[in-house]
């Protein structure tokens, strides 16, 4: 039984990048736009906290460097898809192509670097307490971050007047413009937070979950957040379970092979995208449940009516 506490942990950390990336997307998504570049985002937040970080020795403001890193990405892109009307799919496609490539470019002189993780909570006494402990009480910022996040956006969602907007917004921008929304700033604040939350996911990546910065580092993570609001049917509840239930698939190839279970690791490390495609698969089937929670407007340009 020795082996749970360390198997929960790093749980927790390999599901936190994906929760703050879907949360973003989710909220992107609910506006009716559809934005493809999380990948990229994630790789410019998670070399701009880096660099920020090991340039001086700050991971605040490595951790505010990524947000606005991934704030401005996706301020290109809405400034593309909301007001020069470019198709979403493609401009996002290409965001993440970007993405790759500049922070491989940026973080070309960052290799080799290792800085020091973001420090846990920690609480005197609390923290001690067996399993309890260092589960509740013993994780970094990001990760109570993340969760306060995935519930404040279900709160903000459900129980606020500018949820409420949003939604329509998301539902039917015609009608939210005739009763005098102003959809597309609507919509480039949704997008800018998308953006923020991409780039802390991967500033989670860089700075906690391995404190290094490698090219590409994550490794498909963008693509698998984007399943997660599609598995979760655009709910913040399914999305917070979904997240830790793909970031429990994601650390078994550690667990197994310490274990000596005789699974070849390719097959292990390829189990988080096979449960991608599966779950999509699935959730797809049910083309009722998507069509009833998926915002109407999704993916539709706008053209305010002169």
């Amino acid at each position: 039984m020795d082996w749970i506490v360390p198997f929960i942990l790093t749980v927790i950390t390999a599901s936190t990048p994906l929760l703050l990336a879907a949360t973003g997307e989710l909220i992107t998504e609910k506006s009716g736009v559809l934005n493809l570049g999380v990948e990229g985002m994630m790789l410019i937040g998670a070399i701009a906290g880096f660099a920020i970080t090991a340039s001086t020795g700050s991971a605040t403001l490595g951790i505010f460097a990524a947000a606005i890193a991934g704030m401005v990405t996706a301020l290109v892109f809405a400034f593309l898809t909301l007001t020069l009307m470019a198709n979403q799919v493609a401009t996002g496609l290409a965001l993440t192509i970007f993405g790759v490539g500049i922070s491989a470019l940026v973080g070309s002189g960052f290799v080799g670097f290792a800085i020091e993780p973001l420090p846990a909570l920690n609480i005197p006494v609390i923290s001690d307490i067996p399993v309890i402990g260092p589960i509740l009480f013993g994780q970094d910022f990001l990760v109570y971050f993340s969760i306060f996040m995935v519930l404040a956006s279900g709160w903000f969602l459900t129980r606020t007047r500018a949820g409420l907007i949003l939604k329509a917004v998301g539902d039917s921008h015609d009608s939210a413009h005739a009763i005098g929304y102003n959809v597309i700033r609507i919509r480039y604040m949704a997008t800018l937070f998308g953006g923020a939350m991409s780039g802390l996911g991967g500033a989670y990546l860089s700075l906690a979950y391995t404190p290094m910065w490698a090219e590409n580092m994550t490794a498909g993570r963008g693509w698998i957040a984007l399943a997660l609001v599609v598995f979760a049917t655009w709910r913040p509840g399914r999305l917070l379970a979904g997240a830790y239930m793909f970031g429990c698939i994601s650390v078994l190839q550690l667990h197994a092979q310490s274990a000596g279970i005789n699974v070849p690791s390719q097959f292990m490390s390829m189990l988080p995208y096979l449960a991608t495609v599966v779950v999509l698969v699935i959730i797809s089937s049910d083309y009722t449940k998507i069509r009833l929670n998926a915002p109407a407007c999704i993916g539709k340009a706008f053209r305010p009516a002169q």
